[in-house]
């Protein structure tokens, strides 16, 4: 078997999760075999543990398929019983390991810190106590959720150590990143709250070495979509161009899927246009309980790869008021420029975290959990917008979009130069 000239390794959680990091990570594998990376590799965990997380996943026997060069690992547990969580990091960790003991130069990506930069860190070091002498750099991405649920939580309820950890073992990487200016300000803001408590001076140190790598897309995926196949869809659906309202996302509170129910039924134009839920979440079994009896409101739970873009084409108008919540807050909003990239009706969204940065000047915005406003932005757009205006914003949209098209934003990543790190002490007391 030849051996690999250059290797990457991207710890995440892949396919078939349904969440933006799962998208982030195919898109950069993709990209990688075509700029010199001979073997990619994407480390992750059984579809067992997901499953029984419950996160939201899409249907297996619908996953696009990766292309050559591209390997999907999925390491089994190390243990039995007795060593719960820990045998999955266990089993991620020792094959990671073991890809680092062959001389190939490998790049290690985490995202979503807790636990991947864990892995990644670990593993480094115990290939390098065992002599192994690995030829790898290391870069963490922070995702958005790992900041507003793993480091707010802790602050939240006084678990500083765990804090101190996190920051700690993201800070040990060759470079380190945030999914928007937004991330990165909160990444900056929660290490200040760390320091102000424990001593450490950790913000110092985000705020210099921590860089913004946006969402690599897949353009390619949603422009020049065939209106053959959008109708086709669009009839299999029981739907028609224009005759609908799209919400395309995890079915959560924090995606604003309430509001937007709520807005919908006070809404005029909901005698003109139906809602199309879209979607799987911890929030759908309550939700299809609660509209249940309205015709006007149809719930999709299988929609897949090939005909999300064709959905996001046909409607007269993508909703997705996402809301800030303690547990999630938007951190960018990547189905938000991947409807953009697809055309059709406009993007009605929130003010929130860092959708601003997603959508630009290029869609009708409301602050976040206003209802009457959600409510007056589809009527506008449904019974008011005229197909020149229509068409004006899917052009902006779509030109703002591209500058998130994945293989530039791989090429920012990879030849960007590793910020020099001074030696900072990151205690007081030390």
């Amino acid at each position: 078997m030849t051996r690999p000239n250059r290797r990457l390794v991207i710890v995440v959680r892949a396919d078939p999760v349904i969440c933006g990091h799962s998208g982030e990570a195919r898109n950069l594998a993709e990209v990688a075999r075509t700029r010199g990376f001979d073997d990619v590799r994407l480390l992750t965990w059984p579809i067992p543990a997901l499953q029984a997380a419950g996160l939201p996943l899409k249907p297996l026997d619908r996953i696009t398929p990766y292309s050559d060069g591209i390997t999907v690992e999925r390491p089994e547990p190390v243990g039995d019983y007795r060593v719960p969580d820990g045998r999955y990091v266990a089993g991620l960790t020792g094959r990671l390991v073991e890809l680092l003991a062959e001389p190939v130069p490998t790049t290690c990506l985490s995202m979503y810190l807790a636990p991947h930069d864990v892995v990644v860190g670990d593993a480094v070091a115990a290939a390098r106590a065992a002599g192994y002498a690995p030829d790898v750099r290391t870069m963490a991405k922070a995702v958005g959720s790992d900041v507003t649920n793993v480091i707010r939580s802790c602050l939240r309820e006084g678990r500083f150590g765990a804090a101190v950890v996190l920051f700690t073992t993201f800070l040990a990487n060759d470079r380190v990143l945030a999914v928007s200016e937004y991330t990165r300000q909160e990444i900056i803001a929660s290490a200040r709250d760390v320091d102000v408590h424990c001593g450490t001076r950790f913000a110092e140190e985000c705020a210099r070495r921590v860089a913004v790598s946006y969402p690599p897309i897949d353009t390619s995926a949603y422009l020049d979509l065939d209106p053959v196949a959008v109708d086709a869809a669009l009839a299999r659906r029981g739907l028609e161009r224009d005759g609908y309202v799209l919400f395309l996302s995890r079915v959560a509170r924090a995606k604003g899927i309430y509001d937007l129910v709520t807005a919908f039924a006070r809404s005029r134009a909901r005698s003109k246009v139906k809602l199309v839920v879209a979607g799987n979440g911890p929030a759908l079994d309550h939700l299809r309980a609660l509209t249940g009896d309205d015709d006007r409101i149809v719930h999709l739970d299988d929609v897949d790869d090939e005909e999300k873009p064709l959905l996001m084409r046909g409607c007269a108008a993508y909703a997705l008021p996402t809301k800030p919540e303690p547990e999630f807050v938007e951190t960018f909003g990547i189905a938000l420029t991947e409807k953009m990239l697809a055309g059709g009706g406009p993007v009605i969204t929130t003010t929130t975290g860092g959708t601003g940065e997603a959508v630009g000047d290029t869609a009708i915005l409301v602050a976040a959990g206003d209802v009457a406003g959600i409510a007056a932005a589809i009527d506008r757009v449904v019974l008011e917008m005229s197909p020149e205006e229509r068409a004006a914003m899917e052009v902006r949209a779509r030109d703002h979009a591209m500058t998130f098209d994945r293989a530039r934003v791989f090429d920012d990543l990879f030849t960007a130069p590793d910020p020099i790190t001074l030696a900072t002490p990151r205690s007081r007391t030390a």
